[in-house]
């Protein structure tokens, strides 16, 4: 069967949505050719699963993912993996047994090769990616930047960090770190991953991609990331109507 996958989510749930792909092909070998359209080609680039959709390609089926499984977080214990993996379940009509907890990214021989962007802004050693922002569309999941400028003054001179992210969305500058916000496509950000020695960052894309970028060799399979997760309350009042 030929499908076409199609979302228009931002990167993080692109990524995620890598993760079902591989996980159907797995359970479902020479099953399936797959494309995709989605709103972050460059996650798939590279990857032995997905069929290049060219102007004579026609699927056989094509299906707008979603995770409606979000509708029911804090209530099930589901890891965002399964959200794509199992609305793509119910709309097949298969089972497709979750794989590995991280998005399936592929690097190049060349890419994996080439020295880290970081290198280019002068730093060639060890270093941490943080990011100290995020979109405008979920704003409780920023933390107060005098924070993250606590934890870059804590590990001075013991690690440099190196600071991404999107152009349009909010970074506030720290000091005392390499800029590289709106300076890396979402290739250039893998290439930073796969040479980092760990990540900071709040809930958003980079922690997705810290799991997802392979390990480099001699360094440990698995890359460390802490992430900063507020935990928001809400107050209860009780209110006395007023005498009419």
């Amino acid at each position: 069967m030929k499908l076409l996958l199609r979302n228009r989510q931002p990167p993080g749930d692109v990524l995620m949505l890598t993760a079902a792909v591989r996980d159907l092909h797995r359970a479902h070998p020479n099953t399936y050719f797959t494309a995709v359209d989605t709103a972050c080609p460059a996650l798939w680039e590279n990857n032995p699963l997905v069929t290049a959709a060219g102007p004579d390609w026609v699927a056989d089926r094509v299906i707008d993912c979603e995770y409606p499984l979000i509708h029911d977080a804090n209530r099930r214990p589901y890891h965002f993996i399964h959200g794509f993996l199992q609305y793509l379940e119910r709309t097949l009509g298969v089972s497709i047994p979750a794989g590995p907890f991280r998005g399936d990214v592929y690097l190049s021989e060349e890419e994996m090769r080439l020295p880290s962007p970081v290198a280019d802004a002068g730093h060639a050693g060890a270093c941490w990616v943080v990011a100290a922002g995020g979109k405008y569309d979920f704003t409780a999941k920023w933390w107060d930047p005098d924070s993250w400028q606590a934890v870059v003054d804590h590990f001075r001179g013991r690690i440099q960090f190196v600071q991404c992210g999107a152009a349009g969305d909010r970074h506030p500058p720290l000091e005392g770190v390499i800029n590289l916000v709106g300076k890396t496509s979402v290739r250039e950000l893998i290439r930073v991953l796969y040479h980092a020695d760990g990540v900071l960052c709040p809930v958003t894309f980079l922690m997705h991609l810290a799991a997802a970028v392979p390990a480099r060799p001699g360094s440990p399979a698995l890359r460390p990331c802490v992430v900063v997760r507020r935990i928001l309350t809400t107050a209860h009042h009780e209110i006395t109507p007023s005498p009419p």
